[in-house]
């Protein structure tokens, strides 16, 4: 881990679907960051840049990719457009990226990771779900591509709640059974200040752990989402152990198991205690892509390693046994 303040321009994926309010919000955000430099870049169906045309463009720079999905189809172009805006445009304080309302946001998350020249230049800060309260159940129940979105985000914008028929209440449960990690905030019209939406270092893994405190077990050691599976096939498993862990086979046992079923486990998040090790280890993958770093020690904290896993049809008793035999303990036995 480095104490050196991590100086690359950090980018906001915001995704959502089709009239969920992405637009508004973009306006919104570029109202507020007046003065500063913000790039951002809108993609599109067909040939026709429909939402750049709404977006109120001002002193930002605005790419419109409208050959296709940036999310599915031509990534390519994404990492062209993104790589001529930094050759072009240096000294951005931040680059939003709007993806379709058809599009799941893994490639592009991938982009920004996988590509060496935009990884030493960008930072994945965050990515954002605009939801649309009047229509988000109607959408979980027609498709994947919804509970993908939600299920990726780090941070849930729920659009017109004063227009919803069901309770919000109700409609957030069904949200964080897709998604336990992502906080909500409540909004109509997209109204949503750019300081809650920028720079909150969602993939920050020094942030790990307090993204897991609301997960943690309750005072009767209950864990409240050990295994909640939504009626999408999405869902959560959350895993516990207060023994140290072996890190070399905790590494081999996730990378084996993100290899086989990456496509299927969307988001994954942990803070382990490694044996002989008095840091916490932080762990998060995409998908097939794992990274981990120590940040901090545990000091006088109860030494209890938490993984959380978020994807289609997840099963605590598939996952479980494996974990375990990961403890220091049981690879030294073995």
């Amino acid at each position: 881990m480095t104490d050196s303040p991590d100086t690359r321009i950090p980018v906001t994926v915001v995704t959502g679907f089709l009239g969920a309010g992405k637009t508004t919000l973009l306006n919104r955000m570029l109202s507020d960051l007046s003065g500063k430099r913000y790039a951002v870049i809108v993609n599109e169906f067909g040939d026709i840049g429909i939402d750049g045309d709404l977006i109120e463009t001002g002193d930002e720079e605005l790419i419109e990719l409208s050959s296709g999905c940036i999310c599915c189809v031509v990534r390519g172009d994404l990492i062209r457009g993104l790589r001529n805006l930094l050759a072009e445009k240096p000294g951005l304080d931040g680059i939003v990226i709007e993806t379709t309302g058809l599009a799941n946001p893994s490639p592009v998350i991938q982009t920004l990771v996988i590509d060496q020249v935009i990884g030493a230049q960008c930072r994945l800060d965050s990515v954002l779900c605009v939801v649309d309260a009047v229509n988000i159940v109607t959408q979980l129940a027609s498709g994947t591509d919804a509970a993908d979105q939600v299920a990726f985000s780090d941070h849930i914008v729920l659009n017109k709640v004063d227009d919803a028929a069901l309770p919000i209440d109700d409609i957030e449960a069904r949200l964080r059974r897709l998604n336990p990690f992502a906080p909500i905030t409540r909004a109509n019209r997209a109204d949503v200040p750019a300081g809650a939406v920028v720079n909150r270092s969602g993939f920050d893994l020094e942030r790990i752990a307090a993204q897991l405190d609301p997960l943690a077990p309750d005072g009767d050691g209950h864990d409240h989402n050990h295994n909640h599976i939504d009626a999408t096939g999405i869902g959560s498993v959350s895993l516990t152990c207060d023994r140290p862990l072996n890190a070399e086979r905790l590494e081999e046992w996730l990378q084996d198991l993100l290899a086989r079923h990456g496509t299927d486990i969307l988001r994954t998040k942990g803070i382990v205690s490694v044996a002989g090790e008095d840091r916490k280890l932080a762990l998060q993958a995409v998908n097939m892509m794992l990274e981990g770093d120590y940040v901090g020690n545990w000091g006088d904290e109860a030494r209890v390693s938490r993984l959380v896993f978020i994807g289609r049809h997840l099963k605590k008793d598939d996952l479980e046994p494996a974990f375990r035999n990961c403890r220091q303990e049981a690879v030294a036995a073995a």
